[in-house]
Order: C-alpha cells, then sequence, then structure tokens
C-alpha cells in the first residue's frame, strides 16, 4: 500500500496531540522551557539539514522568488487567517493559539529530509520503514508541541497528509522520468533549502527573530520546478 506510512504519521500525530492535551495543566514556566528546548533541537535539525547544500546559487534564486511571491500574496497572513476561522469553528473555551500550532507543527512535520525520502521509498519501493520511524518522532513532537501551543498541532495532520501522499504517488511514476542520481540530487538539495526554513522556525520559537515563514514556501515549490526543469534539459 503505497500510503501506508503517511497513513500511519497522521495517525501518530493525532495521538501524541492528544496525549499533549492531557498535560496542558502544566506550569507556565515548565511549557517555556520546553518550549525552548524545542527551539534548540529545531534550530540544530534546520542547520545539519541546511549545510548538505551544493547548488547554493539556485536555492538562493528560490528563496528570493519564492519570498516574493509570498509576500505579494500574503501568504502568511492568509494561512493565519484560515487558522483564526478553525480556531472561531472549534475553539470551546480552550486555551492555545490554534494558528501558531498549525502553522509551526505543519512547517515542522513537512519540511524535511524524512518526509520526503520516507514517501520517495513508499512510493518507488513499497518501503515505509523511514515514514514509521518519521511517525514516532512526529508524534512525540506533537505531543510536546500541544502542551506549549494548544490543540491547533492536530490540523497539521492535513498537510502532512496530503504533502507526503502526494510525494508517494508520483514518486509510483516518477522513476520513469528521471535516473536514480537525478532523484538523489534532488533529495539532497530540497532538504536543504528546508533545513533553511527549519532554522528560521527555531530562531522564532527562540524568539530571536520574526520570520514570516509562510511567505517563504513557494521558494520549495519553485526550487522544485527549477531543479527538475534543470534535469529535464542536462538528462
Amino acid at each position: 500500500m503505497v500510503l501506508l506510512g503517511t497513513l500511519v504519521n497522521g495517525l501518530c500525530i493525532i495521538i501524541g496531540t492528544i496525549i499533549g492535551l492531557i498535560f496542558t495543566n502544566i506550569p507556565e514556566r515548565i511549557k517555556h522551557v520546553a518550549l525552548q528546548g524545542i527551539g534548540l533541537v529545531v534550530t540544530l535539525i534546520g542547520i545539519q539539514m541546511a549545510i548538505q547544500a551544493d547548488n547554493v546559487i539556485m536555492i538562493l534564486l528560490s528563496l528570493l522568488l519564492g519570498g516574493m511571491v509570498g509576500t505579494a500574496v500574503h501568504l502568511e497572513d492568509n494561512l493565519n487567517r484560515i487558522g483564526q476561522r478553525l480556531e472561531e469553528r472549534v475553539s470551546k473555551g480552550r486555551k492555545g493559539n490554534v494558528t501558531e500550532g498549525f502553522i509551526t507543527a505543519s512547517l515542522i512535520f513537512v519540511i524535511g529530509a524524512m518526509a520526503i525520502v520516507g514517501a520517495l521509498d513508499g512510493g518507488l519501493r513499497g518501503d515505509h520503514e523511514v515514514l514509521f520511524t518519521k511517525a514516532f518522532l512526529d508524534g512525540f513532537m506533537a505531543m510536546v508541541l500541544t502542551t506549549t501551543l494548544g490543540y491547533g498541532v492536530v490540523f497539521s495532520v492535513i498537510p502532512v497528509v496530503l504533502y507526503q501522499g502526494s510525494i508517494a504517488l508520483l514518486a509510483v511514476q516518477i522513476n520513469r522520468i528521471f535516473p536514480e542520481q537525478v532523484l538523489t540530487g534532488f533529495i539532497s538539495e530540497v532538504t536543504a533549502i528546508g533545513g533553511l526554513l527549519i532554522l528560521a522556525i527555531g530562531l522564532n520559537i527562540l524568539q530571536i527573530t520574526k520570520f514570516k515563514i509562510g511567505d517563504f514556501l513557494p521558494a520549495i515549490f519553485l526550487f522544485i520546478i527549477f531543479y527538475f526543469g534543470y534535469a529535464y534539459i542536462i538528462y
């Protein structure tokens, strides 16, 4: 089953959120320390991912154009509005910022090597081991994020399933078009650009910066277009 790993990933996020809701009454000072710990780890993950970059010019171009597009269409503001609408529909006296939890968790769970590699493995080889591992990590992270950011974390299941599921389904066909070395290079480079965004998330969590991460999301899609367009011409 091509989507098995993705579905298990989504289920673990839901379970982690439920467990996190049980422990929402812990003292604020403990939540603050926990959030700082998450920020440090997320920053470290971002750095580790970002240093894999080889094609810096293509990444820079993607970030510049993607950031300009995202800012022009007010992408992050629109994401915030979506979160606020969810909060208005779902909130029933619970504490927590749905918008912050939704966006932060979605970016952490979606942007990363394991999401791409795992989905590709599931689609190309029917191997779900990577996504099973990611599922447990995401479940634990969802639990911790929920205790600090609220129940909005659970809505991250939607982009996670859509994103990873789409990659898995496309991977079934993509190996018929591009050779394996192209896919290997793509995973490395898109991991690097994702790492930069993850790094920005970590800095935001630590309240060092105030990046509008959502505005840079188009950079990922532009990079995919640039990379495979270039690969198609070369190969």
